[in-house]
């Protein structure tokens, strides 16, 4: 597996925060179907853990959550596996388990998506070699929605499910955004991200380093829509990992001279990172900054 699409200095996610209904029930379903371990908790957050030093996960219990539909936040968060065993190993974890996936193979990638106890939207891949990827002459990546073969996948898998093993990485985020043009605007301009795919007029995906990408966008759901209500189960926030202080200082006064407020971060340890500051994007989701980080 290629590690260096997910260190400095490439603009990574490092850190998915969800706000759930029921915060015993979500650690059950993360730690038993999922394969985290508890880093940290308190009465009403948890913090997961792969490595047992940093958390790629955070829960946060709301008090009578609602869950609506067709809003701005999470479509997806996206695991990503070392090899293909382990992605053989977690599809048997999850037939015994008779958990309902969805699947496909993206050319540059094989997926498994499922979601929580609270809707919130689960992938979990494994990337093809680099090598193998097919990009255009203009810069864009080929990616496909094809039907995933699971044969050489299971034929991979050795049985020894023990969890997520250590490797795994907050691969990336994938967004319902509801303006697509002021968003890849705000993502492009502001915090240096390049388009590396388009999906018609609704989608798009974006990297940097050369990854098939670090977030997706899309308006499916959430076209012309406001954001995720605060009482509402869903993405809090998300964490992005800046190469040093000089670049933070440098997107924190471009943010500013935008005239989008890059607040100091609120909610308490990050573990495996120290939140510098906070800012909304163009869809009301909250990025968390960080130097901290791989």
């Amino acid at each position: 597996m290629a590690t260096h699409f997910h260190k400095k200095p490439n603009l990574y996610t490092s850190h998915v925060q969800l706000k759930v209904s029921d915060l015993e029930r979500s650690i059950e379903y993360y730690t038993t179907i999922i394969g985290f371990q508890v880093l940290n908790q308190t009465e009403k957050t948890a913090y997961l853990t792969v490595d047992g030093a940093s958390s790629l996960i955070s829960l946060v219990e709301v008090k009578n959550a609602i869950f609506p539909q067709g809003f701005t936040g999470l479509y997806h968060f996206a695991l990503l596996l070392p090899t293909r065993k382990d992605l053989g190993n977690i599809v048997q974890h999850f037939i015994q388990h008779n958990v309902r996936l969805g699947a496909a193979d993206h050319d540059v990638s094989e997926a498994l998506y499922l979601n929580d106890p609270d809707g919130n939207g689960i992938e979990i891949y494994i990337d093809r070699p680099e090598q193998e990827w097919s990009w255009t002459q203009e810069g864009l990546v080929h990616m496909t929605t094809d039907q995933l073969n699971f044969q050489p996948i299971l034929a991979e898998a050795d049985g020894a499910w023990n969890g997520l093993p250590n490797g795994t990485v907050m691969g990336h985020i994938h967004l319902s955004v509801s303006d697509l043009e002021k968003t890849e605007e705000f993502y492009t301009r502001l915090l240096d991200y390049e388009v590396v795919c388009r999906y018609g007029g609704q989608a798009l995906f974006i990297s940097t380093g050369k990854y098939h990408h670090h977030i997706g966008l899309n308006t499916w759901q959430s076209n012309g829509r406001p954001a995720l209500p605060d009482h509402a189960a869903g993405l809090k926030s998300y964490t992005v990992v800046l190469k040093d202080e000089a670049y933070a200082n440098s997107v924190k006064n471009k943010l500013q001279s935008a005239g989008l407020l890059a607040e100091a971060a609120e909610d308490g340890p990050l573990y495996g990172g120290k939140q510098l500051f906070s800012t909304v994007d163009p869809n009301g989701i909250r990025i968390i900054f960080t130097i901290e980080g791989n």
